[in-house]
């Protein structure tokens, strides 16, 4: 999908020849090549920005979602500390596959 965006490899770069003229390279050849490169740079900093917010939004939802486990298991210990016996087995097991769905999503 990213590669799609991007027009040149780095073969590409490396391998490309222009036709000489009486003077040298031809100008406009090299400034079209120079502008299609330009713009794969501009376009996989693009991609580069695009990666880093999904990325940080991913870790922001880890901590979040890693919090919200550690929330459950301080309320499950203070449960069994407290020698409540309203709260069976079953009932913890539901609790916890829950948690379990939150976190690694319904499979």
């Amino acid at each position: 999908m990213l590669q799609e965006r991007i027009l040149l490899t780095p073969k590409d770069i490396l391998e490309k020849e222009f036709k000489i003229d009486t003077r040298g390279y031809r100008p406009q050849e090299v400034d079209k090549f120079l502008d299609t490169i330009i713009s794969d740079y501009e376009e996989m900093i693009l991609m580069i920005k695009e990666l880093e917010k999904g990325k940080k939004e991913l870790i922001d939802e880890n901590i979040r979602l890693k919090q919200e486990v550690r929330n459950a298991r301080m309320k499950l210990e203070v449960l069994r500390e407290s020698g409540n016996n309203e709260v069976s087995n079953a009932d913890l097991l539901r609790r916890l596959s829950n948690l379990e769905k939150i976190i690694y999503g319904d499979k």
